[in-house]
């Protein structure tokens, strides 16, 4: 092969590797991106489950939400500073979903997944700007009230299909949260081989009892969507807050909430765990 026959193949190359994703700098780039959104994630949730904690013990008036974690930051001493640093991890998150879904995710090029990531790097684009927002000042930093776009969506030809089918949904996804949670495959994406067995266990246990919660946390969500399609009642919707709190009025009282508030806390842990050990 000549010389620059050769050059032209390398530059070829420039920017993937040889299984199609970014080159080895951009990759350790975007790896220290999810690292950091994991983190994020894991303090944020962390919160939010220390929040509906002392909800549940009465003790607690703030939202147990993302609105309610932030507003707890920024209460801290250099609040702001920390606001901004979590903005921060949220917008590296978007980064690192984003290239998820235009590479795939070590080596997985199935269009579901890539879908799957494009959604969740949207999401996260949402959270890093009410963060954002509710740092700069000029913001709530909570999600748009479901009650509101419920009513709009109701308003709709056809919309309290359209409610239901999105109630359905939500609560689907929850169920296979739960599901496969109970089935341990969040450890596929770990790197087991370099925690001890103790650590093995520990990891488990967090992965296991935060998944748990956030699967029951989205069913009740979603069921109250479709309580409200039925009932074509927008005011049964509940985003975060509302529906935990829902949980210390069953018969179980406020140990129900207790039990999901831990499992919270637990997955914010499982986050930073996953910013240590995930394959990224």
């Amino acid at each position: 092969m000549s010389s620059s026959h050769a050059q032209h193949a390398t530059a070829g190359r420039i920017g993937r590797d040889k299984a199609g994703g970014p080159s080895p700098a951009p990759r350790g780039a975007l790896r220290a991106m999810g690292r950091a959104g994991f983190t994020a994630r894991g303090v944020v949730y962390v919160l939010v489950g220390a929040l509906a904690i002392r909800i549940a013990f009465g003790t607690e008036s703030a939202p147990a939400d993302r609105q309610g974690a932030l507003q707890q930051v920024a209460a801290q001493p250099f609040g702001r500073a920390m606001l901004w640093a979590l903005a921060a991890g949220f917008a590296a998150m978007t980064l690192w979903r984003a290239s998820l879904a235009v590479f795939g995710e070590n080596g997985e090029r199935k269009t579901g997944s890539r879908l799957l990531s494009a959604a969740r790097a949207v999401f996260y684009a949402s959270v890093c700007w009410g963060t954002a927002a509710f740092a700069a000042g000029s913001g709530s930093g909570s999600q748009a009230d479901p009650q509101d776009w419920t009513a709009s969506a109701l308003g709709l030809p056809g919309g309290r299909v359209l409610v239901a089918v999105v109630g359905v949904a939500i609560s689907g996804v929850g169920v296979g949260i739960a599901v496969r949670a109970l089935q341990r495959r969040f450890l596929r994406k770990l790197e087991t081989a370099g925690m001890s067995s103790r650590m093995v266990q520990v990891v488990t246990a967090l992965g296991l009892g935060g998944n748990l919660a956030r699967g029951v946390l989205l069913t009740g969500a979603g069921a109250f969507l479709v309580t409200a399609a039925i009932r074509f009642d927008p005011h049964q919707a509940k985003g975060m807050d509302a529906t935990l709190r829902s949980f210390a009025r069953t018969p179980a009282g406020p140990w129900l909430l207790v039990l999901v508030a831990v499992g919270l806390v637990l997955f914010g842990c499982f986050s930073f765990a996953s910013a240590r050990w995930r394959k990224l």
